[in-house]
């Protein structure tokens, strides 16, 4: 597929096509509205893909003898971080609601994969696929979920066979904030600013993986050690791995874009955002669902997946930009014409 550039300018076009134009995404007035909440990783398995039949976590789907090696790998690699009980410390807890419900949407490749490419933080990358299986199958034992008579597989093709029950996690309802809440936070800059100091610097992360591996270290950067790799700002290379830096990106993306909600939020032409359109909703959508994906991606710690990814988060924000922001100015499409952002 064809490569966009890493930088450009925010207020200038780099060439005609629509991926190129689209690197502008996230530079001026902005392409996120109100229905972020409605966001959700969505279904990314379908039930006959490998013309099978799909099983669900209630059938029995791993060996107690699978469990137990993956107890005892558990403890070695995963208990200092997840606890002794799974219940969580310097990481995350691997059972209850809120664990189920992280993964409740995915097959059960999705948590396998994450273990396998992911796992164990301090040194990713060095579980095998049969050791991630294992860890899952002991995972799932603690869960309470039943076991069986074979083994969970390590393949991915059987994996993604293997879905969570219906109804099998409710997570906790988050609080309801108050309208004084809200509008004690007033935001402070306009569309134009949080779209370039957030979200248009995390978009070129995720695009500069089609021309940079992000598992290759810096050697450009004074200081940089073996973890090197994308410059988040220079003071923070080596601090994360150039993996970690996409997921950060693609995190942002997708959760980011409340703060475009707030009560007051302005474009920088002084019009309001016109969070109250269809279409400026279908936008932020769009842009959600395109961050999800390039972090699904990122979790392979494959760059061929982000890089095919690269072309939905240019669509979202380019569909957005070509009715907000890229208005005619003179005989062209001219970026910056300010006076017209925010108008449909």
């Amino acid at each position: 597929m064809a490569r966009i550039p890493a930088r450009s300018s925010p207020e200038r076009s780099v060439r005609p096509s629509r991926r190129a134009q689209a690197l502008r995404a996230l530079s001026a007035c902005g392409c996120l509205g109100a229905a972020l909440f409605a966001g959700a990783l969505g279904d990314w398995f379908s039930p006959d893909i490998y013309g099978q039949q799909s099983r669900t976590l209630s059938d029995g789907v791993y060996t107690d003898a699978q469990a137990m090696r993956g107890q005892a790998i558990f403890t070695e690699r995963c208990a200092p971080c997840h606890g002794d009980t799974l219940g969580g410390g310097l990481a995350p807890p691997l059972t209850g609601a809120a664990f189920n419900s992280d993964f409740d949407t995915q097959p059960l490749s999705d948590l396998v994969e994450k273990i396998h490419r992911t796992m164990p933080a301090s040194d990713p990358g060095t579980l095998t696929a049969q050791q991630a299986s294992d860890l899952v199958a002991y995972i799932l034992k603690v869960g309470k979920f039943p076991a069986g008579k074979a083994e969970l597989p390590a393949d991915e093709a059987g994996l993604k066979q293997i879905v969570w029950p219906a109804g099998n996690a409710v997570p906790p309802k988050p609080a309801a904030a108050t309208t004084a809440q809200l509008s004690a936070y007033r935001p402070l800059g306009n569309m134009a600013q949080v779209m370039r100091g957030i979200l248009f610097p995390s978009s070129n992360i995720i695009f500069n993986v089609q021309s940079q591996d992000p598992a290759a270290p810096r050697t450009d950067v004074p200081g940089a050690g073996a973890n090197a790799s994308f410059s988040w700002v220079d003071w923070g290379a080596g601090i994360y791995t150039g993996w970690e830096l996409v997921d950060y990106a693609s995190v942002t993306l997708a959760d980011v874009a409340p703060l475009l909600l707030a009560p007051g939020r302005r474009c920088e032409n002084g019009r309001p955002v016109p969070v109250d359109r269809a279409d400026w909703v279908k936008f932020t959508q769009d842009l959600v669902d395109a961050g999800r994906a390039a972090y699904k991606a990122s979790q392979s710690r494959n760059q061929e997946a982000v890089s095919q990814v690269t072309e939905q988060v240019a669509d979202a924000c380019l569909n957005c930009h070509m009715r907000y922001r890229d208005k005619p100015g003179g005989t062209k499409i001219d970026p910056s014409n300010k006076a017209a952002r925010c108008i449909p």
